[in-house]
């Protein structure tokens, strides 16, 4: 656990330092990883279901749960409890690890990858979407029914997404920077009276 050791011993004393906190209660800290995968048509074939669910149970390391539709709609073809997606919630060292692997094997394969864009709520929340799950190691291409996305959800303490912006950098999660305000210069005018 490299990450959780990176935390304690650095993060930790940066943070306290750069918003001034006295207590290190107060620092924002990763309470959970969520992995939602909404499955849409594959819902209702039984065979991509349990393909889906196996995959995302070895991306996560844990049994996922699936989630039931709680109403029905006509227009989606959907009634009350039909299978909609699965999910996963990560806590401990799981989600350390899962981290760790985002970091340092998933990302790095993503093609023409220059960072996750900023995906914070106003609450110190960072969500951001996968487009593919053969990024993970653990998925063979060739055992893949089809290509299936993902929404992977940071919860974290602290209140403030500067703090949970702070906290994924010295995390050495690969955000994207975001381009710089620049003023507009006045143009001077030529005229002269």
């Amino acid at each position: 656990m490299r990450l959780r050791d990176k935390y304690a011993n650095e993060v930790v004393p940066a943070l306290k330092e750069q918003f001034g906190l006295d207590n290190p209660m107060t620092v924002a800290r990763l309470q959970k990883i969520t992995i939602n995968m909404g499955l849409g048509d594959a819902g209702k074939d039984k065979r991509l279901m349990a393909a889906h669910t196996e995959e995302l149970s070895k991306i996560a390391g844990q049994k996922p749960v699936v989630c039931l539709a709680k109403r029905s709609a006509a227009t989606f073809k959907l009634r009350t409890g039909d299978p909609i997606g699965v999910k996963v919630t990560l806590r401990g060292e799981r989600m350390w690890y899962f981290l760790e692997k985002v970091i340092n094997i998933a990302a790095p394969r993503i093609r023409d990858f220059n960072g996750f864009k900023h995906g914070f709520d106003r609450r110190g929340n960072y969500t951001f979407g996968l487009n593919d799950q053969t990024i993970f190691p653990e998925i063979r291409v060739d055992k893949t029914p089809r290509q299936q996305g993902m929404d992977i959800c940071f919860t974290i303490s602290g209140g403030s997404d500067d703090q949970s912006k702070a906290l994924l950098e010295g995390l050495g999660f690969p955000l994207m920077r975001e381009p710089g305000k620049r003023k507009a210069k006045k143009k001077k005018s030529s005229y002269k009276k």
